[in-house]
Order: structure tokens, then sequence, then C-alpha cells
């Protein structure tokens, strides 16, 4: 199981400590660092500056909304930073929902997910091996465009620029049944927002047997101390924003993925509290069982323990979002 380092995206401003701890990353030999975006930072600009002052460590996107980029220019960012940083890229890519792609980036969130990603994967892929112009009549994404409000001139293009690498592993963000089934079998890898190391199977119903070199990725907040309740408050504040704020109610993924782990009235209480504007409450009202779960939280000996089972699953790369240095060197020397 390698280790990658979440930052995320950034909150009020970009965070000083993320270059640093990036740094001391690839120190310690984690293999990946990953860069995020909900409606504030974007994902591959602040990646970009993170492989400028690397030189080993894979840079991946956890996730690049798919609203916010053509699959061309999502494409384009991919084979340019591919470029500049000597084949380290890793493509991870997400649908987000319906309040951030409505509300943030002001286009109807489609009505078929599973084919709108399909269609978006297809075309990244087409532009990534340059063996043609890029062509797909398809229900979202049409190139060249033949709309009714087209002009009719569009012509099928493909990248003028060579791609470093045909074979930029493309990663998929899916919580739903169908969603990760497909995942499996167009994607190089699967982004889990949450894990659950003793679960994964009930909660996921995967398959026995996962394509060869298939990527398992989750994303796990750590942190090295003493009291685990304490330690958890952070994981909770991120529970709370997701499952109450980042969806409507009547569809947010993440609450339903939460309910499929067995905390349906949880979230959907967690939901109630922060439409309210009971943001406090909301936190509050995560279940610690629950954060405790999908973390890496406590003494040196606890974490030992849980990473173990974090182990013996099916994970390929644990995406580690910490706070300090320190929790990610006991990573390393734990994983090593």
């Amino acid at each position: 199981m390698r280790l990658g380092l979440a930052l995320g995206y950034w909150g009020r401003g970009p965070s000083p400590a993320h270059l640093d701890l990036a740094r001391e990353a690839e120190r310690l030999g984690y293999d990946s660092v990953w860069t995020a975006e909900a409606w504030g930072s974007d994902a591959f600009t602040a990646l970009t500056w993170i492989a400028a002052h690397t030189s080993r460590i894979r840079l991946g996107t956890a996730v690049a909304q798919m609203a916010a980029r053509a699959p061309t220019t999502t494409a384009m960012h991919a084979l340019t930073l591919d470029h500049l940083s000597g084949g380290r890229v890793l493509l991870g890519l997400g649908l987000s929902g319906p309040q951030v792609v409505e509300g943030w980036y002001g286009r109807p969130f489609p009505r078929s997910p599973l084919t709108a990603t399909r269609e978006y994967v297809d075309v990244v892929r087409q532009v990534l091996r340059r063996e043609a112009p890029v062509r797909l009549d398809g229900r979202h994404h049409s190139h060249p465009y033949t709309g009714p409000d087209g002009t009719g001139l569009g012509k099928a293009l493909k990248p003028i620029t060579h791609p470093l690498r045909a074979d930029v592993p493309v990663l998929l963000g899916a919580e739903g049944p169908k969603n990760i089934a497909q995942t499996l079998a167009i994607a190089d890898g699967w982004l889990p927002l949450y894990w659950t190391p003793d679960r994964w199977s009930e909660v996921y119903a995967l398959p026995d047997a996962l394509p060869e070199g298939f990527l398992v990725a989750p994303m796990v907040r750590a942190r090295l101390c003493e009291d685990v309740a304490a330690g958890l408050l952070p994981v909770k504040a991120m529970l709370g924003f997701y499952i109450g704020g980042m969806g409507h109610a009547a569809r947010n993924f993440h609450a339903d993925l939460m309910g499929r782990m067995g905390y349906e009235k949880e979230a959907r209480r967690i939901q109630e509290l922060f439409a309210a504007g009971r943001r406090e409450e909301a936190v509050l009202a995560v279940p610690d069982s629950f954060a405790d779960e999908i973390s890496l939280v406590g003494p040196r000996r606890r974490i030992a323990e849980r990473l173990e089972e974090w182990r013996r699953g099916p994970v390929t790369d644990l995406l580690v979002t910490a706070p300090d240095p320190a929790t990610l060197r006991l990573l390393a020397e734990l994983n090593s």
C-alpha cells in the first residue's frame, strides 16, 4: 500500500503549509500528492506549483470537477502538466452534484450522469492517445459540435502538442453502486470519499477480483494525538460540511453514502441542522463512531493497529490528509 498526501482545496486563501508538507512527503517516500477543487481554488494551478518544487512525487487531482471544463480542456491541462513534471500526473475526475454544477458552474446537472462520465473519459483518452482527431457524437459531449445553435463549421482536431504519455492514469470519484461499477470498467482507478476498512465489501459490493493494476485510493484524515475525541473534531467538521452543505437535501451523494454505511438517520439529521443554519450542532451530530471508522486518529499504537486494517483490504494508495509533519512521518514509518 503506497501513501499519498491529500492537500484538498484552499480555504480563504492559500495555505503556507501545503508546499512544505508536499516536500516533506516526497522526502519521506510518499508516492503521490493530491489537490482538489470546490468553488474557490482550482486543482491544476496549485498542483503545477508543487510540481515545480518537487522532483519525484506523483501529482494527482482528487478531484478535478468535470463540470468546470470541457473534456478536451481537462486533457490539455493533464498533458501540459505531464510534460512539465516529467510524466508524474494522475488525473482524478469527479462529476460533483447538482447544487455545485448548477449553482457554481451555471450549467445543468446531467440527467444521465453515468453517460456523461463515460463520454467525458472517452474524449480525454482520445486526446491523450492522439491517434486521430477527436470525434464523439455523444448525448452530453459532441466533437465537433453539431447542435442546432452552432455554426456547422466545427472541425475535428487532435492536439498540436504530442502528449508525453498516452496512458496517463484516469481515476474517478464514485460513490453510488452503478457509478462504482462503471468506474471499474472504464477507469484506471477509483477515489472513494469515505472508506471503511472493516466493511468495505459490504458497503461497496466490490467484485472479488479487481482489474489488474486498478488503483483504489481512498482519502483518510489522520492525526497523531493523545485525545481521540479532540482529534476527531476536524473529521466531524469535514463530515458536517460535506453531509450538510455539499448538496441539496433532496440529492446529496455524500449523505446517501453515509446512509448506505448504516447512518441514514444521522445523515438526515445533519442535513436538517445544517440547512437551518445550526452548523455547530450539525458537526456535533456526526457520530464519533462514523468519524473514527473512516479516519486514523489517536496515539501511535492506536494508529499502528488501525493502519493494519487498512492494509488488509484492496487499498493500493492511501491518500492522507494530515495537519502536521509528525503525522506524515509516523505513517511513513509504520507503512515501511
